[in-house]
């Protein structure tokens, strides 16, 4: 099996991790803050101290990260020990913008660029059910292939220009299709309690008809339990909706739904709720940050 190096180990590299060492590659793993890596250990992970560590002798590297800016630290960190003809699959939500340092210093070392970012949560990414758009050349699908069957219930190939971005470009259409979505649910809601009325009528409305959809049903549910453990993090959701922004406006595109949801998101940020799932936007529709 293929020996794996994954940088990054947040919510989802960490599942995405484990479930690679499951399946029997060997996997070694790093991450800024050594201590969220750590458990990996005990799944039979190696723990690296450095992004060089991690990737020498990989066949392929995976970045898990927070941004752009922590992908290019990280992989220039990894550069000492990087190889030409390694595969590097950047998995993580970066932005158009980003690509270009990124792709040149794949170039510059003779890496295989696959711009590869993950449709997906936390539950998916543990059950391996995640959707990889990727883009990326001929020759690094062969490798990738059995890692993305782990990773992913489904991959769609969308180029095979890596420096093109397709992957990611196709990402910020989908990630912010479900931003706006848990940003309606969420505004319903508060809208809801606000005018003294309860969820359970909401939900009696919505549910079973053309405007039900079982993403609807997992909001709406952590919504009314308050139970707001992180999915996909409120934070890093406002770093998505400043990419989708900023790829939009090069495109010429107003995306008024997801401004407004990136208002709501800081709002709530500064309520608090930053580290919550980001369905805790629904915080946001109340002055007192309560509901």
């Amino acid at each position: 099996m293929a020996t794996i190096a994954l940088l990054g180990t947040g919510i989802m590299g960490t599942a995405m991790a484990r479930n690679l060492v499951r399946h029997g590659f060997d996997v070694r793993v790093w991450n800024r803050t050594r201590s969220r890596a750590e458990p990996l250990a005990k799944d039979g992970a190696t723990v690296a101290d450095s992004p060089a560590g991690a990737v020498e002798g990989a066949d392929v590297v995976i970045t898990m990260l927070l941004d752009g800016d922590a992908v290019l630290a990280a992989m220039r960190d990894a550069a000492p020990a990087l190889r030409s003809g390694q595969v590097w699959a950047q998995m993580s939500t970066v932005g158009v913008a980003a690509l270009e340092p990124l792709t040149a210093l794949a170039a510059e070392h003779g890496l295989l660029f696959v711009d590869a970012p993950v449709q997906g949560t936390k539950q998916p990414a543990e059950q391996g059910k995640l959707v990889i758009l990727a883009a990326g050349p001929e020759e690094a699908r062969e490798a990738l292939a059995p890692v993305f069957e782990v990773l992913g219930g489904k991959t769609l190939w969308v180029g095979e220009d890596g420096a093109r971005g397709n992957g990611t470009r196709l990402k910020m259409a989908t990630v912010g299709y479900g931003i706006a979505l848990t940003t309606i649910v969420a505004e319903a809601l508060a809208l809801v309690k606000g005018l003294g009325l309860d969820a359970a009528r909401f939900a009696e409305v919505v549910s079973g008809g053309p405007m039900d959809s079982a993403y609807l049903q997992l909001k709406m549910k952590a919504i009314r339990d308050g139970d707001f453990e992180p999915s996909f993090a409120l934070r890093n959701a406002e770093k998505d909706t400043r990419l989708i922004g900023e790829a939009a406006r090069s495109a010429g595109i107003r995306v008024d739904m997801i401004d407004a949801a990136g208002e709501r998101f800081r709002r709530a940020i500064a309520q608090g709720h930053g580290d919550e799932d980001m369905a805790a936007t629904y915080f946001a529709g109340f002055s007192d940050g309560e509901g």
